[in-house]
């Protein structure tokens, strides 16, 4: 088994689940449908990057045991539909609006910069420091955020904030910090280190650092 299994497994359960729910506590509300094609979307969106340009970190083999404590962890992402649903949560248009720009925008992150990492690193290894990478190290994690953040936004509740931070804190930091830890390898990473962010991009920065980064 690999550590991919119950990810993918998690993503492709992900839209029945929600479309269970909604028919569980009868609740069909405009809040209910967003929540099912934005969440349910980004499972089959992410079932599609699996195939298409697939993430070689996920390729790891795992017992099935450490399998299943996957698959059960990834459960907590179902509190926020689970919630919302059962609540009947209602939403205002504004906001509605406001989370599905939120989701946008980090669908686009994410899997385009995904791509871009993916592809790059098909022909060309080594570090990456333009596109989506020039200015934040970790912009595939940023739109991941910003799509679980939606998701919490639209059920207008501190759990989902909460299970979010958690994966935050003890998986998506850790592995960027890996990552870090990786990449310092090559000699041009600490003039690129200064002209990005961890996670949030640096914009504001001088003409002089500008020009210390050699494109790949």
């Amino acid at each position: 088994m690999k550590i991919k299994h119950p990810i993918n497994l998690h993503k492709a359960l992900t839209l029945f689940v929600i479309l269970g729910l909604m028919f569980l506590y009868q609740n069909f509300s405009i809040a209910a449908w967003v929540y099912l094609a934005i969440h349910g979307s980004y499972g089959i969106l992410w079932l599609l990057k699996d195939k298409i340009y697939p993430d070689k970190s996920w390729e790891e083999e795992i017992s099935i045991g450490v399998g299943i404590f996957t698959f059960l962890l990834l459960i907590l992402y179902w509190v926020a539909p689970f919630i919302l649903i059962s609540q009947n949560v209602e939403a205002s248009p504004p906001l509605i609006a406001v989370v599905i720009a939120m989701n946008l925008l980090g669908v686009f992150l994410h899997y385009s910069s995904d791509a871009q990492k993916y592809y790059t690193l098909k022909y060309h290894s080594g570090l990456i420091t333009e596109g989506f990478f020039a200015r934040c190290r970790n912009t595939n994690y940023l739109g991941e955020i910003l799509i679980y953040g939606s998701f919490a936004l639209l059920v207008q509740h501190w759990l989902p904030f909460v299970i979010l931070g958690v994966f935050v804190s003890l998986l998506f930091v850790p592995n960027m910090l890996k990552k870090d830890k990786s990449l310092s390898r090559y000699p041009e990473f600490e003039a690129y280190q200064e002209v990005s962010g961890l996670i949030i991009p640096k914009f504001l920065i001088s003409k002089d650092k500008k020009s210390i980064i050699s494109q790949p």
